[in-house]
């Protein structure tokens, strides 16, 4: 008679759920236990049909990801590292740029398991069709799904404090500001935020756009403002480059008449023309959670509003220092 997975539940003193998640190299289950739970099948001469598993798990083990643009370097680098993340367990990636109803149809086609998308595209997916998870912001309406939040107000409360201390007190915010984005709006009000706090006046300066020409022009408002800025939050990796290439061409020098600090924890800031500060969920750790939260959300095939709101980590680099002393 074959071993079934309720023999070696019942022989490991653990649950039939656990056994099956375990023998799936699920990331649910912790290392000390599936290494137990593995020893026990062998023991016992288990041998899965992988055939018969999939006819009555009704799954291909296949995600889609629903993206909407790779051509910036910060998503296609998210992209690469969650791609990354599902080679340690069973579960295969399929990638789409293309607009959400091509790319359900595609999903369908491929049978895939569950979604992971963008927070915009969310919105348009309805929540009987494959279940999802969402990076974006939460708190912004009532919603059933799970959210992975990079905490992007939290970063901005960290880059102010931080520029703070180094005796920053006229610290400017460059990026996005006219936008219905979310991503975007979040880290505008937690700049505002972070310095209502500590009593000091904002300055928001608008690119227009998320190109690393946009970050460069707008440097031209900068220096011609009021009160010249002694430190710039720069709202993401391709903004701050255009920042960054800017101030270089005035002769500026960084940090020691502007420190520079930006939005995006990607392994890039390290080797721009002068190395990064930078603020964010480290891009890595980021991939790791959206995958782990696709899995459980199909493994465990519960439904509800699951927000987590992730801790982002500051990077100090060659672009940040103390304030001018002239100041």
């Amino acid at each position: 008679m074959s071993v079934t997975i309720k023999d070696i539940a019942k022989e490991a003193n653990v649950s039939y759920s656990t056994v099956s998640k375990a023998l799936n190299n699920s990331p649910l289950v912790k290392e000390i236990t599936k290494q137990k739970i593995l020893r026990v099948a062998k023991e016992m001469g288990y041998e899965p049909n992988l055939a018969a598993k999939q006819l009555v798990r009704k799954k291909t083990e296949v995600i889609g990801l629903l993206w909407p643009t790779i051509e910036r370097i910060v998503l296609a680098t998210l992209v690469t590292n969650i791609s990354k993340a599902f080679e340690t367990t069973p579960y295969s990636m399929i990638l789409s740029v293309d607009g959400v109803e091509t790319a359900m149809d595609t999903f369908k086609k491929f049978q895939v398991d569950g979604m992971i998308v963008f927070a915009e595209s969310s919105q348009m997916i309805t929540q009987d069709t494959i279940p999802f998870v969402a990076y974006g912001v939460s708190g912004k309406s009532k919603v059933n799904y799970p959210i992975i939040d990079a905490n992007h107000e939290k970063s901005m409360e960290i880059a102010v404090q931080y520029l703070y201390e180094l005796g920053h007190r006229n610290i400017a915010y460059v990026g996005l500001t006219d936008t219905d984005d979310a991503l975007q709006n979040e880290k505008v009000e937690g700049y505002q935020k972070a310095m209502k706090q500590l009593n000091l006046l904002t300055q928001t300066f608008n690119t227009d756009g998320l190109n690393w020409f946009d970050g460069y022009r707008t440097v031209a408002d900068v220096l011609t403002s009021k009160k010249r800025p002694t430190a710039i939050i720069g709202g993401s990796y391709d903004i701050s480059g255009g920042v960054l290439r800017a101030l270089q061409e005035k002769n500026i020098q960084i940090p020691e008449e502007i420190s520079l600090v930006s939005y995006d924890n990607i392994p890039q800031m390290e080797t721009m023309e002068i190395p990064m500060t930078c603020i964010g969920v480290p891009v890595d750790e980021l991939a790791e959670e959206i995958v782990n939260a696709i899995i459980e959300r199909i493994e465990l095939d519960e439904g509800g509003e699951a927000v987590k709101k992730l801790t982002p980590s500051l990077t100090e680099r060659q672009s940040a220092g103390p304030v001018p002393q002239y100041e």
